[in-house]
């Protein structure tokens, strides 16, 4: 049957049609409706060639603290221009943190209500991460956190006494800061009430480096371990991190309230924020700035690799060449060289036990926050890593 719409008139002969044929169609009568995920999209991206460059203070609730790049070594403090700025669609899913150089364009004046656009973000030359467990088959485990970007040294501070000092805490954060590719710096605080002698002998082998502090010391030395880098600084509570904050940067409680004006008065003691250090008289050199993690008390580990676990333990390392060919280095390896390394007193006992907690934890053998954070480096372990 032909329908009306394939026929076509030949010849017409007093108003009546002598013959029909069937219309043949080819491509160009062929009409195909794009569908919504077909529409062309171009590759071009804006090149931003005015944007400016600066530097992630704080976040909080898609917004971003910046300072412009010519601000880092100007004014101080509360005073510090800042900049409020959202993330560009174009970025994707790349996260912004502290510590991330960006390009920012739009409103860059830092005046009440402005906002900025960050554009790019620059490549980070180290990235501090953590996760909320060890064992990387829980959802806590694979769920991977950057806490900073582009950090030059981690300070670990832990108090010599009230609270004792918990070693698993710290060896948690060298293993994290070597594997950041981050130089670790020990700050022994309350030196008032407690030698340094036992924490310091546990880590003698590492030749770690450390400050001592009291509360009527002054902080010379620290600052100069200070200057001219980007320090992250991290401690369980009632260790005087705060007080140390604040000692080092007087204007820090001021600057903190500024910066968390873009989330409308919450408290910012869970953020990290970024503080400029104040200037050392007749010294002409960048002083460097602080980033205070009040919420981070403690590193799961299982973004770092079992290999890589190792290379925070480097009183270890050089033990493991007598050992087989994929020695897992754990108590039940019989012909593990590590045990050896340690009977003939090239490293401390202790360090070997906590190396195999964390490679305990990783494998889900043991309780990662109850097993791991030792008090002190001759007590047992009595609390977990959060308290």
């Amino acid at each position: 049957m032909v329908s009306d719409g394939d026929r076509q008139e030949l010849t017409r002969e007093r108003g009546q049609v002598l013959a029909t044929r069937r219309r043949e169609y080819d491509e160009d009568d062929v009409r195909v409706r794009p569908g919504k995920s077909s529409r062309p999209r171009t590759r071009t991206r804006p090149q931003h060639a005015d944007a400016v460059g600066g530097f992630v203070i704080a976040v909080d609730r898609g917004r971003y603290t910046c300072v412009l790049s010519g601000a880092e070594r100007g004014v101080v403090g509360a005073d510090l221009p800042t900049v409020t700025a959202m993330r560009a669609r174009e970025l994707g899913r790349k996260s912004v943190v502290v510590g991330d150089r960006v390009s920012l364009v739009g409103d860059t004046s830092g005046a009440e209500g402005a906002l900025a656009r960050i554009v790019r973000i620059a490549e980070r030359r180290s990235v501090l991460r953590r996760t909320a467990d060890d064992d990387e088959t829980t959802a806590e485990g694979r769920l991977e956190r950057v806490v900073v970007a582009n950090a030059d040294q981690l300070v670990i501070v832990s108090a010599l006494a009230d609270p004792p000092p918990r070693t698993g805490f710290i060896d948690r954060c060298l293993v994290a800061a070597y594997d950041a590719d981050v130089e670790p710096l020990l700050c022994l605080t309350k030196a008032d009430l407690a030698g340094p002698e036992e924490v310091l002998g546990y880590y003698t082998e590492l030749e770690l480096p450390y400050v001592l502090n009291r509360p009527d010391s002054d902080l010379d030395a620290l600052r100069a371990l200070l200057s001219g880098k980007v320090s992250v600084m991290v401690g369980h509570s009632g260790v005087g991190k705060s007080t140390l904050v604040n000692r080092l940067v007087p204007d820090a409680l001021r600057a903190v309230g500024v910066v968390s004006a873009i989330g409308r008065g919450r408290h910012t003691s869970t953020s990290a924020v970024a503080l400029r250090l104040p200037p050392v008289p007749g010294v002409d050199t960048d002083p460097g700035w602080i980033i205070d993690t009040p919420g981070i008390r403690s590193f799961g580990l299982a973004h770092v690799s079992a290999d890589s676990l190792l290379h925070g333990f480097p009183d270890l390392v050089e033990g493991t060449v007598d050992c087989p060919p994929n020695c897992p280095h754990t108590a039940d390896e019989a012909d593990c060289g590590l045990d050896a390394w340690v009977a003939a007193g090239k490293a401390d006992p202790r360090r070997l036990a906590s190396y195999r907690r964390l490679l305990a934890s990783r494998a889900g053998d043991g309780d990662a926050r109850g097993d791991s954070d030792q008090r002190g480096p001759g007590e047992g372990d009595r609390r977990g890593p959060d308290e």
